[in-house]
């Protein structure tokens, strides 16, 4: 039976990850890399794609896990007739090759274990051969191995490798599956009970570093944590999801391929990192966008790879079923080439504020930035695919304009610190003439709001962030408005959608179907009720919102209201870069207090 999205835990190593179910199936698992080809494939189809059981033999769901304190360590535990057993699972950051210990101990009485290896490389496509090697069990299919050790005696047959057993009260058991390369043949053998103490006390070390201490501290340092496993240590690159075409509405085709490099994505989990004093991760993740740049800034996309490779070809792979038979299963993203207006000012944002906990500033800052305020000006009046990425006609999106504006802004800053007049009256005359524009073309005096794009009475909820950026006040009627249409005609059961759907469900995305209420968007909902004073309302929904999180408290994309489901890619660095950045506003005192009788939306604009 195909488990549910947020049936799943993770663990990684900072270089890749796995999903663990509830059942104890590791059901999802690319080595080397986050976007390597998948070796267990469950997740977008069933178990002929590839996957690692390990339960007892009577099946079922745990009867409970968690996390091991402030770490990504995995504890499963099942209380069955004939005893207790606990599963450890983890990936170790600190090790030279990326692998998978899955480690036993027996809690009470003794209990019939199973385990089954189903290795499927190639994204469940290919089954590999299999050799004893040393004592290892090795699976092998072209280029990659994957070396299995196991404490107990195993059976492998036709690229499965099976083993039942039974564990007593205080024994304690592991299994170690590791990658390297089909041409190495020697690999040191893992001990696990050093790999885990050495694991348990990196992010022990790593937890140390964080300066929030809110009211809000545990579900913020596991979304740290999360954020943390979704960057990839070699580069300095940050994924938007540890997965692929996980689907945003059942059985339908919204499904994309999120193992990459979005600068935006990044750029929030950036933000995230430094309000609780992570400043190292956006010190690696500005040198690796400089590489990525390939010392060219005007040619910036709007994504990479992991390792800075630009071209991310979409594929589809026709002979996985899908997750829940969703369909097509993709790997790629085509939307790298498309033209999203915004990025630029998010990435400027987010240098703005690396390089105000730096000292000195980083020497290749100065170019970077110039080159993307060069990408600003020569394209910020142009039409663009947005933040939403469409597929369909380019539009002048409001949260477009208005992220030139912040980037003009950040360049503006920047130069007065220096007390440079070079382009500074030019660049103060573009941040105005970008904030008159949006402020009259942006705002829809029929729908009392401002709108998805110039001459539109679409709501769309990446409006909610002008304030965020200090483009309007809180205070400003024409936000309150704003808020206030959102909050009422952009919700589903009081989460908030991404943008309104136009006529017969057609999408402004161009890409056919329905989609769940967006996590992200939901966060921004209760930062902007905060903003213009209604904190109690925005705490409420903050709350509504940490109870989404599953048992272990993680957050995909999205969330179906009517379903009680989580949909899209999991776990999703917008959403708990949102639950972290909410819960930091939440903690201070509304910025500005709304006069209790403002000016119209009508005199604003006016």
């Amino acid at each position: 039976m195909t488990q549910q999205i947020e049936d799943y835990a993770l663990i990684g190593d900072l270089r890749t990850a796995a999903l663990v179910g509830l059942d104890g199936s590791i059901d999802w698992l690319c080595l080397p890399r986050f976007d390597s080809r998948a070796v267990f494939a469950t997740l977008l189809g069933d178990a002929r794609n590839g996957r690692w059981t390990m339960a007892p033999h009577s099946g079922g769901r745990c009867t409970r896990r968690r996390y091991r304190g402030d770490s990504l360590i995995l504890d499963t535990e099942w209380i069955t007739s004939d005893g207790a057993v606990r599963v450890t699972d983890f990936m170790s950051p600190t090790s030279a090759r990326p692998h998978v210990v899955r480690s036993l101990e027996g809690l009470a009485g003794e209990v019939p274990m199973h385990t089954c290896i189903d290795l499927r490389m190639d994204y469940g496509k290919i089954v590999p051969s299999l050799d004893s090697v040393g004592g290892h069990l090795v699976a092998t299919a072209g280029p990659d191995s994957v070396r299995l050790r196991s404490d107990v005696a195993l059976t492998a047959t036709q690229g499965t490798v099976s083993g039942d057993f039974v564990i007593s009260a205080g024994q304690r058991l592991s299994f170690t599956l590791e990658h390297s390369p089909s041409s190495e043949l020697e690999l040191p053998t893992v001990d696990a009970a050093d790999d885990l103490a050495t694991t348990e006390r990196y992010w022990l070390e790593w937890m140390g570093r964080c300066t929030y201490s809110g009211p809000w501290a545990d579900p913020v340092k596991r979304s740290l944590i999360t954020l943390k496993a979704l960057t990839f240590a070699p580069t300095g690159g940050i994924l938007a999801a540890a997965t692929t075409s996980l689907p945003e509405q059942i059985g339908g085709s919204r499904n994309w391929d999120y193992r990459f490099c979005w600068l935006r994505d990044a750029a929030f989990t950036l933000r995230a990192f430094l309000a609780t004093g992570y400043v190292e991760e956006a010190l690696a993740w500005r040198d690796w966008l400089v590489r990525a740049v390939a010392g060219d800034p005007t040619g910036t996309q709007i994504m990479y790879a992991i390792d800075g490779t630009c071209h991310l070809p979409e594929l589809t792979l026709d002979w996985l079923p899908g997750h829940a038979g969703s369909t097509p299963v993709r790997i790629g993203n085509e939307a790298a080439t498309q033209r999203q207006n915004d990025v630029w000012g998010e990435v400027l944002d987010v240098l703005h504020a690396t390089r105000a906990a730096e000292d000195p500033p980083h020497p290749h800052d100065a170019d970077l930035e110039r080159g993307l305020v060069t990408q600003l000006e020569q394209n910020w009046a142009e039409p663009d695919n947005g933040i939403w990425e469409v597929r369909g006609p380019q539009r002048h999106f409001v949260h477009s304009k208005l992220m030139a504006w912040v980037g003009v802004d950040r360049a503006v800053r920047v130069l007065e610190n220096h007390h440079t007049r070079e382009s500074l009256d030019e660049l103060r005359d573009l941040r105005e003439a970008i904030h008159t524009e949006v402020c009259h073309r942006g705002f829809s005096q029929a729908r009392r709001a401002f709108t998805q794009s110039y001459g539109s009475v679409r709501l769309d909820a990446s409006v909610l962030l002008m304030p965020r950026y200090g483009f309007l006040p809180w205070a400003d009627p024409r936000m309150v408005a704003t808020v206030d249409a959102i909050q009422k005609d952009l919700t589903r059961d009081g989460l908030v959608l991404r943008y309104a759907v136009g006529t017969e469900g057609t999408n402004v995305d161009g890409v056919h179907g329905e989609e769940g209420a967006f996590l992200a968007c939901s966060f921004w909902l209760a930062d902007a009720l905060h903003g213009i004073g209604r904190t109690d309302e925005a705490a409420e929904l903050f709350d509504r919102l940490l109870s989404l999180r599953n048992d272990v408290g993680l957050l995909s994309e999205e969330y179906d209201p009517s379903t009680g489901r989580h949909l899209g890619n999991t776990p999703q660095a917008f959403s708990h870069a949102g639950l972290i950045t909410t819960a930091l506003h939440l903690a201070e005192p509304t910025a500005t207090t709304v006069q209790h009788h403002p000016p119209t939306w009508q005199e604003a604009v006016s």
